[in-house]
């Protein structure tokens, strides 16, 4: 199969959310994507980016997506996040997750940044099998730390 990798644009969002929600279902999260499309328009596309996004496209298709953002570590100075690298089913094992990836390290590197994380499934040997194969380290030892929406609302009532 044919595809190009291209950095995405407004017209690409409900596509994009498309690939969003079936990662969602995929993690069993189905109920969690709370996003629209007019929240991507606006974080991506708007005067304060919030994200960089590539796209895969296939004969009109939007078939993968890599959703990037800048950090900054304390240790190591600019960093960028990868937060979703997501390959639609009939599209894996076609090198499109390697392509999407590529994308994203080439992208790094032209920032100049440091290192670039993201997270995957503990579960998600697939997954976890590809990031190693690439050279990425797989950190077992770190646990992801997080505040939803309710958790920070609930702590900022005991402060």
């Amino acid at each position: 199969m044919k595809y190009i990798i291209r950095e995405s644009t407004k017209s690409d969002m409900p596509q994009v959310l498309d690939l969003i929600n079936e990662l969602a279902v995929f993690e069993k999260e189905e109920d969690a994507v709370e996003v629209t499309v007019d929240d991507l328009i606006a974080d991506g596309f708007g005067p304060k980016k919030s994200f960089h996004c590539f796209v895969a496209e296939n004969e009109g298709d939007i078939v993968g997506m890599a959703l990037v953002y800048p950090r900054y570590s304390t240790w190591k100075g600019p960093v960028i996040h990868l937060e979703d690298l997501i390959v639609k089913e009939k599209m894996r094992g076609s090198g499109l997750g390697t392509a999407l990836l590529n994308k994203v390290v080439k992208y790094g590197s032209e920032l100049g940044v440091k290192r670039i994380s993201w997270e995957v499934l503990d579960w998600n040997d697939p997954a976890i099998n590809f990031y190693e194969s690439k050279g990425a380290n797989v950190m077992r030892d770190w646990n992801v730390v997080q505040l939803n929406e309710t958790a920070i609302q609930n702590y900022l009532k005991k402060i």
